[in-house]
């Protein structure tokens, strides 16, 4: 009788244990549950804010994404520093980034975002913790937080907590320096899966001429004259000096033009361009780059790179033998310089 008890009693806690684990995921769930919604991912939409420590500053953008399959893209990014907003577009005829406010665009095709992760894409987090097997796992209030590598082209965030809730939406990312200090932080107001768009949603001509510019920031100290201040970068690499600053008048455009020599050679062109719409040459490889305040593209190609960006409608073209993290540098010192 006695042993009879113990065996009843025995089944008892086994069975309670058994239900305890019932409905509850653990680590290897929840990734293969990620794996289904990213191979079943049809489309999505995302609103958030994301914030980006750069120095002793903190550039704050409004988030808006929106993917459609196979490879459809549309990234709003409202830097609320700068008021300068920028959208970035793929689809068919390769990648845009579009300037509304000056209603420029820039085309190149990539293998973007396969090619550099992004912490408001859906796609670029799921991998993050697919790829990563030495991943740590926990839940938080009903969430699924993950800590894994960081893969971005900033080569000094190294790791990310990812928060998804119960039906896999993105919660929150978090993204840290190999000191576990927090540079990045995306906080998603809102994420729909298998969103409708109209048939024109991606296409660049509704993007870039669609915009009622009486709803746009407005951007400090532009116009629309083709003058504007020269604007010489704050930071020069060791062992490179400027040789050469002049103004040239080309194609009826006004051209400031900084050339740099020493341990790399490489040229600053400034100018407020007539010709609203430009390529990268097809030959060429280009990519995406995070400047902070902005957005650039960087063109790759046989014996140069270059790097682009627009701040306060003047263009900015850096081409030279320098390695990309120094145009970065470059790029991001031009920021809140004034025009002499």
């Amino acid at each position: 009788m006695h042993r009879s008890k113990w065996l009843l009693m025995t089944i008892v806690i086994i069975f309670m244990v058994f239900l305890s684990g019932c409905g509850t995921k653990d680590s290897n769930d929840v990734v293969s549950d990620l794996e289904d919604q990213l191979a079943d991912l049809d489309s999505y939409q995302a609103v958030g804010t994301m914030k980006i420590q750069t120095g002793e500053t903190v550039q704050e953008y409004n988030v808006q994404v929106w993917y459609k399959q196979p490879h459809f893209y549309r990234i709003e990014l409202n830097n609320l520093n700068t008021k300068v907003t920028q959208i970035v577009l793929k689809n068919d005829d390769g990648v845009f980034v579009l300037d509304p406010a000056i209603k420029k665009s820039f085309r190149f095709k990539s293998d973007w975002p396969e090619s550099s992760g992004q912490p408001y894409l859906f796609e670029s987090l799921v991998k993050s913790v697919i790829d990563d097997k030495d991943r740590v796992f926990a839940k938080e209030e009903g969430n699924y937080v993950f800590q894994v590598k960081a893969n971005y082209q900033n080569q000094s965030l190294t790791a990310q907590k990812v928060w998804f809730g119960k039906d896999l939406q993105p919660i929150r990312v978090e993204i840290y320096d190999p000191n576990e200090v927090k540079l990045v932080e995306m906080v998603f107001s809102k994420f729909e899966f298998d969103s409708k768009f109209d048939d024109d949603a991606f296409e660049m001509n509704r993007n870039l001429e669609g915009w009622d510019q009486t709803s746009l920031p407005a951007m400090k100290n532009m116009d629309n004259s083709k003058s504007f201040g020269i604007i010489e970068p704050s930071y020069i690499p060791t062992g490179v000096e400027k040789k050469d600053l002049k103004v040239v008048n080309q194609d009826n455009e006004r051209k400031v033009v900084l050339k740099y020599g020493g341990e790399f050679n490489y040229s600053l062109i400034e100018s407020r361009p007539q010709v609203r719409v430009a390529s990268a040459p097809e030959n060429s490889k280009s990519d995406i780059i995070d400047l902070g305040y902005g957005i650039g593209v960087l063109t790759e190609m046989t014996e140069t790179r270059s790097l682009r960006w627009t701040y306060d409608g003047v263009e900015y073209l850096l081409t030279g033998d320098l390695p990309t993290e120094e145009m970065v540098a470059i790029a991001k010192s031009v920021f809140a310089q004034t025009g002499k």
